[in-house]
């Protein structure tokens, strides 16, 4: 099925519409993350260039190769420029298809290879067909404790998530934070109030979570360079001894106090 036999609007109205293949420069999952989240509008709203100068927009977010979420149609109500020199776009989400917003995935194979990322849709509306309508809308996954290796900047974007709160909030454990730009390691552990997550939310709150050995580094550069993942979890009924005994033996193996961030 073609894109415009599934929504009708689009066919009707498309030398107004402007597609917006949206695909992160640097990542190119961060609008997919962004709407996981729940702010995949402003996300959209902040442009480097005039992009959308067309009445509607057609948000489709990258999902996978050729793959592509249908985010919504948005009516683009104003444009300024801020004083970084970027152009801030005022959108409204209309009344159209919203019923599969984050669950209409489409093939779309785009010749130039999506270098272009804001196309005239009527140039490319037979090309947008339907891949598949989930049950679901998309959301936010816990990845599971094995897989957890995440950037500061996703970290944030997800611990508040529902399950990254519900798998977090009654686990203990040891954890690792590595600094991408040197390889260096710091190994803590978490036992308190909310367990993982709580020590967790303190790092996004501050970078630091209180601990002396990183407050000696810049918010931004722990933003840009710090990743999280976990090496032991625990039930929350576990003694605390238990988990400082793991958290030592895995300074010890990876030697964090010799060649890392760990002092003691």
């Amino acid at each position: 099925m073609n894109i415009k036999e599934l929504i009708p609007f689009l066919e009707e109205k498309k030398a107004l519409v402007k597609i917006h293949c949206a695909r992160g420069s640097e990542d190119e999952y961060a609008p997919k993350k962004e709407f996981l989240n729940g702010k995949f509008k402003e996300w959209q709203e902040e442009q480097t260039k005039k992009n959308f100068e067309r009445q509607y927009i057609l948000s489709l977010i990258f999902w996978g190769k050729d793959e592509w979420l249908f985010a919504g149609i948005y009516e683009s109500l104003n444009v300024k420029k801020n004083d970084k020199g970027r152009y801030i776009y005022e959108t409204k989400l209309l009344d159209v298809a919203n019923e599969f917003i984050g669950r209409a995935i489409f093939v779309f194979k785009n010749k130039n290879k999506f270098r272009c990322s804001y196309p005239c849709l009527e140039n490319y509306i037979d090309n947008i067909n339907l891949l598949e309508i989930t049950r679901e809308t998309a959301k936010q996954i816990f990845p599971g404790y094995d897989k957890v290796n995440v950037s500061w900047k996703d970290l944030a974007n997800c611990i508040e998530s529902d399950s990254w709160k519900t798998a977090l909030e009654n686990q203990k454990g040891v954890y690792l934070i590595t600094d991408i730009s040197n390889g260096k390691k710091y190994v803590g552990s978490a036992s308190g109030k909310n367990m993982i997550l709580g020590r967790w939310r303190s790092y996004i709150q501050n970078g630091h979570g209180g601990n002396t050995e990183l407050k000696t580094f810049n918010f931004n550069y722990i933003k840009d360079n710090f990743r999280y993942s976990i090496l032991d979890i625990f039930k929350y009924k576990t003694d605390d001894d238990t988990i400082l005994k793991r958290e030592s033996w895995w300074k010890e193996v990876l030697m964090t106090r010799e060649f890392g961030y760990n002092k003691n």
